[in-house]
């Protein structure tokens, strides 16, 4: 394999990744569809980014978003094939901070 290849996504990957709040909401919808008051609600973001983000991550594929047509209407958030494939990252970056940093240090 072309290291070079795999330079531009790889760097395209962390991009997503780490733009600020993108991987928690990935991690909060590994637990399943969510609306966006839920995730408003567990998350510490503000409505204006939060739905930045979502439309980000629909935009990217990794976020489905899904109208019920119900009255009111429904609108939920869960995670595509392309986004459910992060679950490992995820877990491992979980993993790793809960064996690596330190309570002080995110105090």
């Amino acid at each position: 394999m072309d290291g070079l290849a795999l330079c531009p996504r790889f760097e395209k990957a962390v991009t997503i990744l780490t733009k600020r709040w993108t991987s928690l909401i990935i991690f909060q919808l590994l637990s399943g569809s969510q609306r966006f008051s839920q995730m408003q609600e567990a998350l510490p973001v503000s409505g204006r980014l939060l739905s930045e983000r979502l439309k980000e991550l629909e935009h990217e594929g990794i976020v489905i978003r899904t109208v019920i047509p119900e009255t009111p209407v429904r609108i939920e958030y869960s995670l595509s094939d392309k986004g459910l494939a992060l679950a490992p990252v995820i877990q491992e970056i979980q993993t790793w901070s809960s064996e690596w940093i330190t309570k002080e240090e995110v105090e």
